[in-house]
């Protein structure tokens, strides 16, 4: 059993999944960073809003002005956070989509495989058939 389990551990694929799945936790950081960092920024200077403190407060105890006082005191339904993952996700998706096009672009189109020949035994068998074929007629 450990010696299937080694066989299954050291497959390409586990490794190759292994890998896609460190290099997807990195550029999930990249993206966060660009959204809440560069993006949401500038939207909120468009329309003098920031996602990050919208919130609302689920008790009449809740008053404070930011998100992280709000949720010191009372439950709080925070739709501005929402807001800056569901951008993120529309820019990762997006990203995703440009790079699969870009990979299926770079493969090469299969050109298609003559024929195999055939084996010695198969052509004279034909051979055989045809010469009989002749003597028939």
């Amino acid at each position: 059993m450990l010696d299937e389990f080694k066989k299954f551990a050291l497959k390409g694929n586990v490794v190759d999944l292994a890998i896609g799945v460190i290099i997807g936790a990195a550029f999930g950081r990249i993206v966060d960073s660009l959204v809440n960092d560069i993006i949401m920024p500038f939207i909120g200077a468009l329309g003098g809003v920031d996602f990050s403190n919208y919130f609302i407060g689920l008790n009449t105890a809740v008053t404070a002005p930011t998100l992280v006082e709000a949720k010191k005191q009372g439950a709080v339904l925070a739709y501005g956070n929402f807001i800056t993952i569901a951008v993120n996700f529309i820019i990762i998706a997006f990203v995703l989509f440009l790079v699969v096009k870009a990979i299926n672009k770079l493969q090469k189109k299969e050109e298609p495989k003559a024929p195999a020949a055939k084996p010695d035994d198969v052509v004279l068998l034909g051979e055989i058939r045809d010469l009989l074929k002749q003597r028939q007629v």
